[in-house]
């Protein structure tokens, strides 16, 4: 007799089980949420914490720049030093009208502010960026012809007149790749699908999102002028100076060589410290060397190795700070139109607070780096202790000799000599020597 066939009897899972389930999965999600919500705001608190002090630093550095040079009369005296204020008064406006806006859209994730205030804040990076780049660029062209060129040569090219049409440009220039294009739209030109698709995908509309992006006839211009043509003369003009400077060094040293010989064992020299004072006589000391003659060529080897390794680690510094701040910014900034505008924004955030860093450490490559101005910066800040004022010069009487300080890129590179006590032997020397010191009304900074 066959046994009935049975039906599989299928495993069910009671309606308590499923609703634990459901429970567990919820509780985890939500879980996860609260985990993911504290982790923005730990990191929107970072990011903000960050930003002011950058923020913070760059404003008190460069308002301190400024204060100095209204102050002391002595700063006023150096043509350079009006580039430098202006240079602070647009890293200034950068840390207080740029800043600010940037780091709130940063750390929010919306822009409330409209769409006209948008294009104004927009023109007003573009300008203020710009302008600061463009007085690194005069500063430049200020210390070439300073140092590269003859004192009158300088004097005629630095005038007064032309200071200021120098400033003026720095300015002026800058609003013809700021306001009259991004006002007028021209940036926008042929890329306008492109534009209303960031805002839809940024869930916002022209009032509630401030997207900016620039087509490739702007972006070309654009970088041309604010950065690479300034990069370039500065590249050229920095590596005249040092050529240059590295030329006076060795005249110098050859001068030392051929006159420095001691008298019965002991020889006064003047020996120049490293400083930037625009006073030669200032930092002058008198030191007697005894027991050694400083025609030895392992000193003068030794010397001219510390000048020239200090010029080089100058000039890399400044022009690396420079090309390290801006140089990721408008690189990105041309390739962008010719690749679909397919970087991430948070790279271009990344590469543009890159760029407004650099107008934080324009204080301390130009001014904080100056003894001229550190000594400014410690009276004001201690309330005008005496022990910070500026003293005068000095002389030795009639055994004083001169000291000059070639100044490469802003640092002062003190060089010592002595001169024989033959006039005849000594004038090429003397030529030198004055021909430094009418260079030292130009050279204020580091």
């Amino acid at each position: 007799m066959r046994t009935p066939c049975r039906l599989p009897v299928m495993a069910t899972a009671s309606p308590h089980h499923l609703w634990d389930d459901h429970l567990n999965t919820e509780q985890q999600k939500e879980e996860l949420q609260e985990q993911q919500e504290l982790l923005n705001t730990l990191e929107t608190v970072a990011l903000t914490i960050t930003l002011s002090v950058v923020i913070i630093m760059t404003v008190f550095g460069n308002l301190l720049v400024m204060v100095a040079l209204c102050k002391d009369r002595h700063l006023r005296k150096k043509k350079t030093n009006y580039f430098i204020v202006s240079l602070a008064f647009a890293d200034l406006l950068v840390a207080l009208v740029v800043m600010p806006f940037a780091a709130i859209e940063l750390t929010t994730g919306q822009w409330r502010y409209g769409e006209i205030f948008c294009l104004v804040r927009t023109s007003l990076d573009v300008l203020l960026t710009t302008a600061s780049i463009l007085h690194l660029c005069c500063i430049a062209l200020d210390r070439y012809y300073a140092i590269c060129c003859q004192p009158l040569v300088y004097r005629h090219k630095m005038t007064p007149l032309r200071v200021a049409v120098m400033l003026s440009g720095c300015w002026v220039i800058p609003t013809f790749i700021s306001f009259l294009p991004i006002m007028q739209s021209w940036n926008a030109i042929g890329i306008e699908d492109i534009i209303e698709e960031r805002r839809s995908l940024s869930g916002g509309s022209k009032d509630t999102s401030c997207v900016f992006l620039v087509n490739w006839p702007y972006a070309l211009i654009c970088s041309a002028v604010a950065f690479y043509v300034p990069l370039a003369l500065m590249i050229l003009a920095y590596q005249r100076i040092y050529v240059t400077a590295m030329s006076h060094v060795r005249q110098i040293e050859t001068l030392q060589r051929a006159g420095s010989a001691p008298v019965a064992g002991t020889s006064p020299l003047i020996t120049g410290r490293s400083s930037t004072s625009s006073d030669p006589l200032e930092h002058c000391r008198l030191r007697a060397t005894t027991g050694s003659s400083s025609s030895d060529p392992v000193p003068v080897a030794n010397s001219r190795m510390r000048i020239e390794t200090k010029a080089a680690k100058t000039l890399a510094i400044i022009m690396g700070c420079f090309c390290l701040c801006w140089a990721p910014f408008f690189i990105t900034n041309i390739v962008d139109p010719f690749i679909h505008y397919s970087v991430p924004w948070q790279l271009w955030t990344a590469w543009l607070w890159l760029g407004y860093i650099n107008s934080g450490l324009n204080p301390f490559l130009y001014a904080f780096l100056n003894r001229a101005f550190r000594r400014a910066f410690l009276v004001i800040l201690c309330c005008g202790d005496e022990r910070y004022t500026r003293h005068g010069s000095f002389s030795y009487g009639n055994n004083h000799r001169v000291c000059s300080a070639v100044t490469v890129s802003g640092t002062s590179m003190a060089l010592r000599l002595s001169f024989l006590p033959n006039r005849s032997n000594s004038d090429n020397g003397q030529t030198i020597l004055a021909n430094e010191a009418k260079s030292q009304d130009s050279l204020g900074p580091l």
